[in-house]
């Protein structure tokens, strides 16, 4: 117990830095807003706590058993078992369901809520209002799944079930959840693992092939110097002219700023950097490909391969890899590899756009939005690791307990439909530069069939001209 503390005590502390970095902030005063904007808060920081926790449990899970392999009687280690694994496990199932269906509905309900007309306001009138809305939806929620039971399954027995709430109704029901969080993780994924070679070549510094940068310094400086004028020019009662004007002053500034950085970079930064991320990013996704390719043969000759096809050694028993701790160190890598291009992928979708946190200027409903959606993928990311072959671990406590994990043809479609998305997904990418100077060949590019601003990237030449790359 004392472990399990101090993990989600650290994992508590890192989330609220996180979540106060991109909160707008409020007035100071104690007013009744105030209170609670800040029980909101809280309970957000479980949240986003509870799904760090709910990503970190499958490696730590790997590497833990890795460790219990390698040294089988060393005291130190006896604390780390297969009692306190499976009791990780299952304290981030029941966290999970606690957040998803009690918290964060609570959290926002709080938020929103002015208390009943008719009585005193108050801390207490909110509380009763989230109350019945809570208990609203919670029969709302129970009626949709027992008619999802009833269409999918109607059998007398899977129906009485459903009055066990702890054991069958609530395991049911984030199935459900989960079922739908590997389908959002199927779309986000393979958009992300595309569009990380974008994020990373914004983040780090590029080479300099055929241009003069000290040219570009001094035509941006020109130009911000002209924008400058032209602000002090206007008369402070042309408003409009004066937001433009501040808009693209700002923008010159940040192109200026990424010059100077690119100037100030060392040659090592600049000519070896930037090529081997990249191509670090390209194998890590060949091979997530490739293992999910490999998978779906095995599926195909081998009913252990399904993820509910086996129970599986046990937590110190056998290795999980084929290539022991080597293949489960790659194993980790490609897991956290898959997380974070999922997040960049949901934030690139283009419904999710205006879902993106901004730093001192996010509201605490947006939050709230934010923490539940990295809940649901996080929760599903053990699943969707399992489902794809990406490790042989067998999930243990309630994350194991999805009966859609027993269906062959959802299992294998999942996995060519990640296999297909990703390479598409790829090829679209690389090939997108050729496609554009294709349809300008031809003079098709007015009809903007390949318009995709988000993955071109625009930047000075030494004439001063634009050229999109």
């Amino acid at each position: 117990f004392q472990i399990c503390f101090l993990l989600f005590a650290v994992l508590y502390i890192v989330s609220y830095f996180i979540i106060t970095r991109y909160k707008r902030k409020a007035d100071e005063q104690e007013d009744e807003d105030a209170i609670v904007n800040r029980i909101s808060l809280f309970l957000s920081t479980f949240t986003l706590a509870v799904s760090a926790g709910a990503v970190l449990l499958l490696p730590f899970s790997i590497i833990s058993n890795e460790i219990l392999l390698s040294f089988p009687q060393n005291y130190y280690i006896q604390w780390l078992n297969g009692s306190l694994i499976h009791g990780l496990w299952n304290l981030a199932s029941l966290f999970s369901n606690l957040c998803l269906f009690v918290l964060m509905p609570f959290a926002f309900f709080f938020l929103e809520s002015e208390g009943f007309a008719g009585l005193k306001k108050g801390i207490r009138a909110r509380i009763l209002e989230t109350l019945v809305m809570l208990i609203l939806l919670a029969l709302l929620i129970l009626g949709i799944v027992w008619v999802a039971s009833a269409l999918i399954d109607n059998d007398a027995a899977s129906m009485e079930s459903l009055y066990d709430l702890w054991e069958f109704y609530l395991p049911y029901l984030y199935s459900c959840i989960s079922l739908m969080g590997c389908l959002l993780l199927l779309l986000c994924t393979p958009v992300g693992l595309s569009r990380m070679f974008t994020v990373m070549g914004q983040l780090l510094v590029k080479p300099t092939i055929l241009e003069d940068l000290d040219e570009q310094m001094y035509i941006i400086t020109l130009e911000e110097e002209a924008i400058q004028r032209k602000l002090n020019g206007v008369s402070s009662t042309v408003e409009y002219q004066t937001v433009e004007l501040e808009r693209e002053l700002e923008r010159v500034k940040s192109k200026k700023t990424n010059l100077e950085r690119r100037k100030k970079a060392s040659a090592w930064e600049r000519n070896l950097v930037y090529p081997a991320v990249m191509i670090l990013l390209l194998i890590e996704t060949s091979f997530s490909v490739l293992l999910v390719a490999l998978n779906i043969l095995y599926l195909l000759v081998d009913e252990t391969a399904m993820p509910k096809g086996s129970g599986g050694p046990g937590i110190g028993n056998a290795s999980l890899s084929t290539f022991g701790f080597v293949g489960a160190a790659l194993e980790i890598i490609l897991i956290f590899y898959l997380m974070v291009s999922s997040v960049v992928g949901f934030y690139s979708l283009r419904f999710f756009e205006n879902f993106t946190p901004r730093k001192d200027d996010t509201t605490m409903t947006k939050i709230i939005g934010n923490c539940v959606s990295i809940l649901v993928l996080s929760s599903a990311l053990p699943v969707m690791s399992r489902t794809l072959g990406i490790t042989r671990f067998d999930l243990l406590g309630d994350f194991g307990r999805f009966n859609w994990l027993g269906n062959f043809y959802i299992v294998l479609s999942y996995n060519l439909l990640f296999a297909i998305m990703t390479t598409l997904c790829l090829v679209r990418k690389f090939t997108s530069a050729v496609r554009e100077e294709l349809l300008k060949a031809l003079g098709l590019d007015k009809l903007h069939l390949s318009n995709n601003p988000r993955d071109s990237e625009t930047k000075p030449s030494a004439n001063g001209h634009q050229k999109t790359l």
